[in-house]
Formats: C-alpha cells, sequence, structure tokens
C-alpha cells in the first residue's frame, strides 16, 4: 500500500467520526512500486498452465513438485538459456580485460589481473552448475523467479531440475490432493529478484489480488487535487497549477497596459528622433534576448537588491513580465499600422482630437491583433523555465500557494523536477504534466485565433 493510506483513513475518521466501530470496504492506493510491477514495468512474465498432473511432497518447510509433464523440463531449459547467456557476458568481459592489461603496470595492472581471475572463477563455477543437463540448478536472486501457483497458493521454487521442484511456500495451498493438468501453472518473473523493485513475495501477493479481482484500475483525480510529493503516486500538479495561474496573472496584469501604451507612445505619439530610435532598436534586440538574461536580471534586481520573496509568483511574474514586454509591444504596433490611416482622419476631420481618434477609432480596431500578441506572449511566458529556475522557483513546495508572495513553483518547472528525479514511477507523472501544459498551450493559442477570426476585419 501507499504510505499515503494512513492519511487518507485518518482524514476520512476526521470528516466523520461515526466510523469508528464500523465495518466499511475502503479504496487503498497502491505504492508506486507496486503500481509499475502490476503495468509490466518491472518485468517481464509468462504464465504457462501446466499439462500434467503436479504431485506435492512436504519435507518440513520445503515442498516438491513432480509434474507427469515436461512443465519443469521446459522451465528448466529456459533457466540453462539465461544462465548461458550470462556465461558468454562473463566471457566478453574477461576477454575486454585482458585486451586491455597489456597496457597496464605496477599497482594498476595488479588490480585488474585480480579483477579477471575473479571473473575467470565466477566463469568457472557457473560453467559447472549448467554443464550437466540432468543436474539440479540452484535458483537464487540474480536468476529468473518460478512461482507454482496450485490449489489456491504459491510455491517459489529454489531449485529446479527436468523432473520438478523444490520449493518454500509464498501463499500456502489449501490441499496438498494432486492438481489435474490446467488447474494449475507456472509463474515466470523474468528479471531476477535483485534488479526488481518488488520482492517475490510482494509480487505473489498482488498476483492474488489481481486473480481474485480485488485490484481495479481508477483514473488518478488525486494528480489534479494534491500538491508536489516525494512518493510519485501521491504526487499531483495542483501547487504547480496555482502557482502558475498566479505567475501569469502578475505577468499579465503588468505587461499589458505597460505594453499596449508604450505601443500606443510609440507610434502615435512619440516624436521621431535619434531617442526613439534607440528605444525601438533597444525594443526589438530585447525580444531576442535568452531567457535566461531576464532571470538573471531577476536575481540581482527583485530578489539581492530589493529583498522580495524567493520563488514567489510575484517575482516570477516580474521576470516574465520583462520577458514578454517587447513581444507585446511589437506585436501592439503591428496592429496599430493595419488600421488604415482613412480612418483616424476621418475623425480628425469631423473635429476629434489626435487622443479621441486614437482611443475612440483606431485603438477598438487594432485590439483584436493586440490581444492575439498578448495571447501569444502569455502562452511564451507559460513555457517558460529558465529564468524561473534563477530566482528559486525550483524548490520542492508541498503546499498549495494561497497568494502571489507564497512560495509556489509552476508547471514548467514541476515537470523538469520530476524528470530528473531516480523514480520509474516519476516518468508517467512527468508525462502528465506535459499533457497538461501542451493542453494550455493549445488552448491559449486556439483562443488568440478565435479572436483574430472573430473580430478581423477586411478593408
Amino acid at each position: 500500500m501507499s504510505s499515503g493510506a494512513s492519511d487518507d483513513f485518518r482524514r476520512m475518521i476526521v470528516s466523520n467520526p461515526s466510523l469508528i466501530g464500523q465495518e466499511v470496504t475502503v479504496p487503498v492506493l497502491l505504492s508506486d512500486d507496486a503500481d509499475q510491477y502490476l503495468k509490466g514495468y518491472q518485468t517481464a512474465e509468462t504464465n504457462l498452465k501446466g499439462d500434467g498432473t503436479l504431485t506435492q511432497t512436504i519435507n518440513g518447510d520445503v515442498y516438491s513438485l513432480r509434474s507427469s509433464g515436461d512443465d519443469f523440463a521446459k522451465a528448466f531449459k529456459e533457466i540453462q538459456a539465461f544462465l548461458f547467456e550470462r556465461l558468454d557476458s562473463l566471457r566478453s568481459e574477461i576477454a575486454r580485460l585482458e585486451r586491455s592489461l597489456p597496457g597496464l603496470a605496477g599497482d594498476a595492472a595488479a588490480a585488474l589481473s585480480g579483477q579477471i581471475e575473479t571473473l575467470k572463477s565466477e566463469a568457472n563455477t557457473l560453467n559447472a552448475r549448467i554443464t550437466d543437463a540432468n543436474t539440479a540448478i540452484e535458483l537464487d536472486q540474480r536468476l529468473p523467479s518460478l512461482l507454482v501457483n496450485v490449489n489456491g497458493g504459491t510455491i517459489k521454487a529454489t531449485q529446479i531440475s527436468p523432473a520438478g521442484i523444490d520449493g518454500l511456500k509464498m501463499i500456502t495451498p489449501t490441499s496438498t490432493e494432486p492438481a489435474n493438468a490446467g488447474t494449475w501453472s507456472i509463474l515466470t518473473l523474468e528479471t531476477p529478484e535483485s534488479n526488481r523493485r518488488v520482492q517475490d513475495q510482494s509480487a505473489t501477493w498482488l498476483e492474488q489480488l489481481k486473480a481474485t479481482g480485488t485490484l481495479e484500475k481508477a483514473f488518478a483525480t488525486r494528480f489534479f487535487t494534491s500538491g508536489d510529493s516525494r512518493e510519485p503516486e501521491l504526487a499531483g500538479i495542483r501547487g504547480a497549477l496555482t502557482g502558475t495561474l498566479w505567475t501569469l496573472a502578475v505577468t499579465l496584469i503588468l505587461c499589458l497596459p505597460l505594453g499596449v501604451g508604450a505601443a500606443i507612445y510609440l507610434e502615435e505619439f512619440a516624436p521621431k528622433n535619434r531617442i526613439t530610435e534607440v528605444i525601438e532598436i533597444n525594443i526589438n534586440n530585447l525580444a531576442a534576448v535568452p531567457s535566461i538574461v531576464f532571470g538573471l536580471l531577476g536575481l540581482a534586481m527583485f530578489l539581492n537588491f530589493f529583498g522580495l520573496p524567493r520563488s514567489a509568483p510575484l517575482v516570477g511574474g516580474l521576470v516574465l513580465a520583462l520577458l514578454v514586454l517587447p513581444t507585446i509591444i511589437i506585436a501592439s504596433r503591428a496592429a496599430l499600422r493595419a488600421v488604415p490611416p482613412s480612418i483616424k482622419e476621418a475623425a480628425l476631420g469631423v473635429g476629434a482630437s489626435h487622443q479621441q481618434a486614437i482611443f475612440h477609432h483606431v485603438l477598438p480596431l487594432a485590439m483584436p491583433g493586440i490581444m492575439t500578441g498578448t495571447i501569444i506572449g502569455m502562452a511564451h511566458a507559460l513555457g517558460e523555465t529558465a529564468p524561473l529556475l534563477m530566482i528559486g522557483m525550483v524548490a520542492f513546495i508541498v503546499d498549495i500557494p494561497g497568494g502571489i508572495t507564497e512560495a509556489s513553483t509552476v508547471l514548467p518547472v514541476q515537470i523538469y523536477l520530476w524528470s530528473d528525479l531516480p523514480e520509474v514511477a516519476f516518468q508517467a507523472k512527468t508525462a502528465a504534466a506535459i499533457l497538461v501544459l501542451l493542453a494550455f498551450l493549445f488552448i491559449m493559442n486556439a483562443s488568440a485565433i478565435m479572436l483574430r477570426r472573430r473580430f478581423e476585419r477586411r478593408w
């Protein structure tokens, strides 16, 4: 079970104390290791129905199983093939090290010679184990696991020969009566137990739960309702989504009025002189500056100089606003230039002032282009990671941020953090978070296209 199962029970009891003393059925979240095993990511497995009649002999804790068919002979050959592959690998490694030996001297040569002798000893021992086709093979943690399911129980093989196996019980069979053909099976876990996170005992329990229908798949709503966690099955994106919304809200509030205002001033009111030319050149250059430079600027100014809180949406929004502002200014100026000059001239001709002609006639007609540029700029900000890493939004944040000054992370940074974690289960979390981020990007770009088509005018 997941380590968070106890927290789920506690919340249930706190919300409904009358449950104490009752017997209720409660769904329990599996751990990430169990989840990965059931999805087939930890080991490949084969389940073969027995062709012969299986008999059981018990000697203390050891079960001896024999089949009237050749079921165990087939499994024995598979184990032999696995050992031959390991032997070939050892011999190849020995040959590679021996080729490297002449180029060494002193302690390095002595150490390598000792390693070669160790591998040769292991290869000789392994060769002796598989030379005789009828000699029983001891099954250790470095070999595939054989689990025999018979009479409602499971026996793990510790030794196998063509005639049968000797093993220990994982789940006690309900009876020791002979099992007819087709009523028992051999489950082979091809990945050795030493290379799996789920050991044979746990795998046996999971297989039994799966066979009885106790396990079921369900949509992981927790992924959208919980914050980050060190346990993959408990981790969610609610904290990252909330931080993303706060950050984008700050970015939009800052860059939209400033960007549109700057575009209107430069396009309609600013005199054409050397100063405005320098400003326009700088705006165009800022639009091509790598995003991490804005992160360094935010680190130096907002954190070190102004002392704003680290890893807060307020600082993230300020940095992204600087990043998006040139894009919005350029897009807004292009939208203003796209409005035919005759509209402003007609307004001026009927007595409107310059400001009235711009704000009452030109700006409303340019607004679809301005909004399109703004949405595309915000989509650009949504996918940025590098500048936010520089201002500390890479921290591990579990709590859901409640404002723009509380510590938080954003969705792209959350994806970056999960992709760097060693647990295999976080790969699925990373992929799911990427899909959510892509969905947001598609929605924002689709909104820009719809706005442009909805308000587009042909002159």
